[in-house]
């Protein structure tokens, strides 16, 4: 599996906003089919007196055409997504993507579109700045 090339800084940033990284990557294997995704976290939250957990696949849509690579973000979110639901029900999945990436997706009708349907949980994060700028659920 190859990280993308904001994989280790938004880890560190990640950590940075308190989240325990459990697994990089985070492994699942729903039938004979593996399943790979970037990083696997855990917050501790004292008020709720539980762990909120979320799996995190990370994308910087920088190596491929623009199109191309959301096709591929968005189709391994969704069977990530369904992988974690069958297997691991109180994790929450996230794709992470460049701040400047989630703006040019959100000029174009469709792409917000199919976030909107598809309910694709965000994780915003400045290349520039190594950091995590929002999250969006």
């Amino acid at each position: 599996m190859a990280k993308d090339k904001i994989h280790d800084s938004f880890k560190i940033a990640l950590e940075n906003e308190g989240w325990l990284v459990t697994n990089d990557p985070f492994f699942i294997k729903i039938g004979k089919i593996p399943i790979l995704i970037d990083l696997g976290a855990e917050k501790f939250y004292a008020a709720e007196k539980e762990n909120q957990k979320i799996a995190i696949e990370v994308k910087t849509f920088g190596l491929t055409s623009f199109i191309t690579a959301l096709y591929e973000a968005i189709g391994k979110f969704i069977v990530y997504r369904k992988a974690l639901e069958v297997l691991k029900p109180n994790r929450t999945l996230y794709l992470a993507i460049p701040s400047d990436v989630y703006t040019k997706m959100t000029k174009e009708v469709i792409l917000q579109k199919v976030i909107d349907d598809e309910k694709i949980k965000l994780v915003l994060y400045d290349t520039e700045l190594e950091k995590i700028t929002s999250w969006i659920k």
